[in-house]
């Protein structure tokens, strides 16, 4: 069993604290106006807005915190992150204006010492993947439930690609777009098929449908999602952008960097 605690840490500075307050009154602002431009509302809805309008007035009063300048990145210096079946999360540090790379970081300097984390949930992905299968063939039940261990392996990535791009102190974290991730996992499959069977279509398809079974999917939209808590946290931009489907990792994570500034510019122009 674990036990994970989450906590904003803007709200350990008054300059993030104001940051916070703002973010909720807008939030809280834009949904008492829009309830009180409904007509008929019932007893029920008019108590949850006398509610909403009290929280209002709390959240401007706040315990007095430390002050310490928010986060600012240098606009021209972004973190690539592409993401990949057999390398869940590959990292590179552009200098957009000297057009060059300032760091790469594979999947396993990103963990470091809990790399081995990543081979125990594949273990385990494995494990719970022939389980279901024998359970299906003998008509058996077959909810088998996911270990908290892949959520920890993001909330780790998270936490170093937040501090690598505080170091290099990078304006923003490119990440690829969810609805991408599919086409970019096909595409690295067949390109390592080809790989290790050149010549014989046949062979590949055999390859490619053994390496799933090895390997699997990483849940990306989680990674992503706690990549995207911990950057908000930290004040630092996210940008989403298309990651190429050949070439390394870190050629990948380069370019997303790279065609994200340039997209950037091109939308300014």
């Amino acid at each position: 069993m674990s036990l994970y605690c989450c906590v904003d840490s803007r709200l350990w500075t008054a300059e993030g604290t104001e940051q916070v307050r703002q973010e909720k009154t807008d939030e809280i602002t834009k949904f008492i106006t829009n309830m009180k431009n409904k007509s008929d509302l019932s007893e029920t809805q008019q108590a949850f807005i006398k509610r909403k309008e009290s929280t209002l007035t709390r959240i401007n009063k706040s315990f007095e915190r430390p002050s310490q300048p928010l986060y600012r990145g240098q606009s021209h210096i972004l973190v690539g992150v592409s993401l990949g079946l057999e390398k869940p999360a590959t990292v590179a540090v552009v200098d957009a204006i000297a057009n060059k790379v300032l760091a790469y970081r594979s999947i396993r300097q990103l963990l470091g010492e809990n790399y081995e984390l990543l081979n125990r949930q594949r273990r385990q992905q494995r494990s719970l993947s022939h389980d279901r299968h024998k359970a299906q063939k003998s008509f058996s039940p077959n909810q088998f439930g996911a270990s908290d261990l892949g959520q920890y392996i993001d909330r780790l990535l998270a936490k170093e690609i937040i501090a690598i791009a505080q170091t290099y102190k990078a304006d923003s974290i490119v990440l690829p777009k969810l609805g991408d991730m599919r086409e970019i996992v096909q595409s690295e499959i067949q390109a390592i098929a080809e790989a290790k069977c050149p010549g014989s279509v046949e062979v590949q398809q055999k390859y490619a449908k053994q390496y799933r079974v090895n390997v699997h999917s990483w849940s990306y939209g989680r990674l992503i999602q706690s990549i995207q808590s911990k950057a908000a946290q930290a004040g630092i931009m996210i940008e989403g952008g298309k990651q190429p489907i050949r070439g390394s990792p870190n050629e990948k994570a380069k370019e997303l960097a790279f065609s994200a500034y340039h997209l950037r510019l091109a939308r300014r122009s």
